[in-house]
């Protein structure tokens, strides 16, 4: 009765505080729509990388991802990501929200949780799961005034995954059900491999066998110069040494490629069907689709279009797949959690200028040393694929029984 007593006041408080406001202007799209919630930045990109593979495991499927107004949204997100702030935490809001988007499935992420919302969810039959749950984010302190309202909201969701034991202590405290609580671990994106031709590697590593090599992977053309001035110091270490130049843009290929010639650089170029030779130094890697082939090849991968001030880096994930090791510039900020956690593990390493550059290369460029980087990134790629592939699948297999059910 005290839990009954305690849900009704606050949902009678929740129906009082607030208005609905007006409706979303989007329309809600046709076919499944799964709508998640982050707590901050972290977990809204981690929900961007699940959207990108669920969309590529399930034709039409769109994912509704709210925020915090505060959460800045990215606006490289893909066509199959819907961004919105989440609504204020009364009732009349919450139904003009659910009424408009009508979700198959709610994915909230770490805690924070809105009563108001999550109960007007679970009365409009929407299966409801907690992932990522932590400590940090499970307390509220307006729980303080309904003492029973955890209990109620938590035994809502179908299940509960908490990143440690200690977050599972919590919300078993609270009083969630001790049947719908595991322990995974982080929920974080994982990194998946690119395509790429066996016989092509087969054949370049033949060519490049016992050739020092690393990668400067989507390089913005102000980026050149850096690099090259990079690749030669490292030459004069290591003689044979060959760079795979990778354009950001592939309308730089021309510049690229009269810079190139300009410094008397032996090139190969790719996109003329050129493979390399002894004496090449530089293998111009101006075509798109290729990326699964070199960063197999390459034990150092620097991820440009990070050096120059206005550009924002491109993803880790994809060298830390690979098992080649990560250099980057600090401009990252699209892809500043990923590379963070990287660093954090070892596995990834700033440079600033070229001879910042040029000494991380010449470090790395020994196998030995960039193979404990590369064996770190692996580490921390295959970790967040393990859980991220855990939710793919509960996700997946709840959508293919709701079908079923209609």
């Amino acid at each position: 009765m005290s839990r009954s007593l305690s849900l009704s006041a606050y949902l009678a408080y929740a129906r009082r505080a607030g208005r609905a406001g007006p409706a979303p202007e989007r329309p809600r799209p046709p076919g499944p729509l799964i709508w998640a919630h982050a707590v901050d930045a972290a977990r809204a990109d981690t929900l961007v990388h699940l959207a990108e593979r669920l969309a590529a495991q399930r034709r039409g499927l769109h994912l509704l991802l709210t925020t915090a107004a505060t959460t800045p949204a990215r606006t490289d997100t893909a066509s199959s990501v819907i961004w919105q702030a989440v609504p204020e935490d009364n009732l009349p809001a919450a139904e003009v929200f659910l009424g408009h988007w009508r979700p198959d499935i709610c994915l909230w992420t770490g805690g924070d949780l809105r009563p108001a919302l999550l109960i007007c969810a679970a009365r409009m039959n929407i299966p409801l799961y907690l992932v990522d749950a932590d400590e940090d984010n499970l307390d509220r302190a307006s729980w303080r005034w309904f003492p029973d309202m955890p209990r109620a909201v938590l035994s809502l969701f179908t299940e509960i995954l908490t990143r440690t034991e200690g977050a599972a202590r919590v919300v078993r405290r609270f009083g969630a059900p001790e049947r719908i609580v595991t322990v995974t671990g982080a929920f974080q994106e994982g990194a998946m491999t690119l395509p790429f031709n066996p016989a092509e590697r087969e054949e370049m590593a033949g060519l490049l066998r016992s050739r020092p090599i690393w990668l400067a992977s989507r390089i913005h053309r102000d980026e050149l110069a850096t690099v090259l001035e990079t690749h030669r110091e490292v030459s004069r270490l290591a003689h044979r040494s060959v760079l795979i130049l990778v354009p950001d843009d592939l309308q730089d290929c021309a510049e690229m490629r009269a810079m190139l010639d300009a410094q008397g650089w032996r090139v190969a170029v790719w996109s003329e069907g050129e493979m390399p030779s002894e004496t090449t130094q530089v293998i111009l890697a101006d075509t798109r689709g290729e990326m699964g082939l070199w960063y197999r090849l390459a034990p150092v991968t620097f991820m440009g279009s990070s050096l120059v001030s206005g550009q924002h880096g491109r993803d880790p994930n994809e060298p830390a797949a690979h098992g080649s090791a990560i250099l980057y510039g600090p401009n990252v900020g699209r892809y500043l959690n990923r590379y963070s956690r990287y660093a954090e593990a070892g596995a990834a390493r700033i440079v600033r200028d070229s001879p910042t550059l040029t000494a991380a290369v010449q470090r790395l460029i020994a196998p030995d040393q960039a193979a404990v980087m590369a064996h770190a990134a692996w580490d921390v790629a295959s970790r967040g694929a393990a859980v991220t592939d855990r939710i793919q699948d509960m996700l997946l297999d709840r959508l293919d029984r709701l079908d079923a059910a209609r």
